[in-house]
């Protein structure tokens, strides 16, 4: 599994914590160990860049993901085939605003962006309500299943 995370900001950001995080639901939702995934973290001005390009929304967004291969979630009997999944793209100081008006840290926020993001590059939506409902129990789920595992090693999930 190659999950590659080019950090672009001047934030501050336990990468690993996020790679970790990618790497456990991927195995939850049996992707294939040889999938490919990448997150970047870009400042403000690059977010709205590609939003607007991709979206055609004004300002910047929180998350962005650009699936690429169409890979979906498998099963433990069939896993996803190997393959490209794609690129998430987070705004950190989006997503700190965001953690703010939340009252909870960046980490949780981007901890919580990354799993939507990827979620998107698998293929679920939240643009009908059973769509939205679907994706954020799952969404909801892989972060408990996740801050489970990882907290088991001093100081990981902050």
């Amino acid at each position: 599994m190659s999950i590659d995370l080019l950090n672009e900001t001047d934030a501050s950001v336990d990468e690993a914590q996020l790679v970790r995080l990618v790497a456990h639901h991927l195995e939850k939702l049996f992707v294939h160990p040889d999938a490919d995934v990448s997150i970047a973290l870009v400042d403000v001005a690059a977010m709205e860049q590609l939003h607007v390009q991709w979206m055609d929304e004004p300002g910047p967004t929180d998350v962005l993901s650009f699936p690429m291969d169409e890979l979906r979630p498998g099963s433990h009997d069939r896993p996803a085939p190997a393959g490209l999944l794609g690129d998430i793209v987070l705004c950190p100081e989006v997503a700190q605003q965001q953690a703010l008006e939340a009252n909870h840290s960046l980490m949780t926020e981007l901890r919580l962006l990354t799993t939507h993001g990827l979620l998107h590059l698998l293929g679920f939506d939240h643009a009908e309500p059973a769509e939205r409902d679907e994706m954020f129990e799952l969404q909801d789920t892989l972060l408990a299943a996740f801050e489970a595992a990882d907290s088991g090693t001093p100081g990981r999930v902050r």
